[in-house]
């Protein structure tokens, strides 16, 4: 069932005033983000037309975008890279530890989003793999997915990388699997100071080689000992790292990764209104406990629009990335290793799937009477169907 709002209404409403307005200040990959849902699931994507067997019930189902920062294209996304991650789950406790970068970076990292968010990737993973292979601490090899978000719940600047990292590791020699203590991971004081350490000492780097951009107010950063000035307080504060209660179970790491790893900055359940006043949408403050929690904000729809738009990522930048024993080059052989290790069976092989048994793309049923919906007519980008529906099915997703 199509939502009440989502963000192609507020895009298409109010998006040509905004893009007037900010001209000369929009990005490429901002402006294609707009106009890639924009259109989704709109005739200028084209689509196909299906029709009942049965009652000869007749309904247009319309192409998606499929571009990563659309709400509503990131569902069949997740499912398939789920699929995938399912079949490397180990049978022992996940741990879920947070890096988040301080707000005074915030404005550095999105005039610097490549860089910036590279670097958070790289300190983060590095943490976790030199703290996890101290023998003080744990002594072994991890493995670790990474998520990269942007936003807090008001849709702010919020840059932050969400890790999955199972409990243990291998052995130095590769002989022996080494679990950690029980519901404790790594101490996280440890993991602070590190992040921060690594994290100032490569940005300091990549001012070092020219790798920064600084533009407005932030302009006189490209002066080595003004910036070097700007990162000395950041040295000495203590900077988050969270790390939460080990996951219920590795179908528990499922459910997470369902919610985290392709999500976007807000979705269509979080839009309440859109009206004279602006925009109004759902948000939790975290400084508040219980229902106090969850509140709504109005925004003016120019700063809705700015607000969700800060979240584009550059254009081939990886949002999800793995780590330490699930690096893609080696994974495949080091969890057949950790497996027989925690003596856990190997996988279920993948089954042979047909185009009509492939679960990316489901039989439709009638909405009428449940019969089998065939294709009847495929409309190109731009075009309109010959075949007009008799119930609107807008919403389906056929790409």
């Amino acid at each position: 069932m199509r939502p009440a709002l989502d963000v192609a209404d507020i895009f298409r409403a109010h998006g040509p005033a905004w893009r007037q307005a900010q001209a000369g200040h929009i990005s490429r990959d901002q402006f294609k983000v707009m106009s890639a849902i924009e259109a989704c699931r709109t005739a200028a994507l084209g689509g196909h037309v299906e029709r009942c067997e049965d009652c000869d019930h007749v309904q247009i189902a319309y192409n998606s975008c499929r571009n990563r920062h659309c709400p509503k294209c990131q569902g069949a996304a997740a499912q398939r890279w789920l699929e995938a991650r399912e079949a490397e789950l180990l049978p022992l406790a996940y741990y879920h530890v947070v890096f988040t970068l301080p707000a005074q970076i915030g404005d550095i990292a999105f005039q610097n989003k490549a860089v910036v968010y590279g670097a958070l990737f790289k300190a983060a993973s590095q943490t976790l793999l030199t703290i996890a292979a101290d023998p003080k601490h744990l002594g072994a090899r991890i493995g670790l997915t990474a998520v990269l978000h942007t936003w807090g719940s008001a849709l702010t600047h919020h840059p932050h990388v969400h890790c999955i990292v199972p409990g243990g590791g291998l052995s130095p020699d590769g002989q022996r699997w080494i679990s950690c203590k029980p519901r404790f991971f790594l101490p996280v004081r440890v993991l602070s100071r590190l992040f921060r350490r690594l994290f100032l000492d490569r940005l300091a780097d990549a001012h070092a080689e020219g790798r920064l951009v600084f533009y407005g107010a932030l302009a006189g950063l490209a002066d080595r000992a003004a910036f070097t000035s700007r990162l000395a307080p950041l040295r000495r504060v203590e900077w988050v790292v969270y790390a939460k209660r080990p996951f219920a179970g590795p179908q528990a790491v499922l459910a997470y990764l369902a919610r985290y790893t392709h999500r976007v900055a807000i979705s269509a359940s979080r839009l309440v209104r859109m009206d004279e006043a602006g925009v109004t949408f759902h948000w939790k403050d975290y400084r508040q406990d219980g229902a106090a929690r969850r509140k709504t904000m109005t925004l003016a729809p120019a700063e809705f629009i700015r607000r969700f738009l800060i979240h584009v990522l550059p254009s081939g930048f990886h949002r999800i990335r793995h780590y330490g024993l699930f690096a893609n080059s080696t994974r495949a052989a080091t969890l057949a290793k950790a497996r027989a290790l925690l003596d856990a069976p190997a996988p279920a092989p993948a089954t042979d799937t047909s185009p009509d048994t492939d679960p990316a793309t489901p039989a439709i049923t009638c909405p009428c009477c449940g019969g089998r919906m065939i294709l009847v007519e495929i409309f190109e980008r731009g075009h309109s169907p010959c075949t007009g529906p008799t119930r609107s099915a807008f919403g389906i997703d056929s790409s």
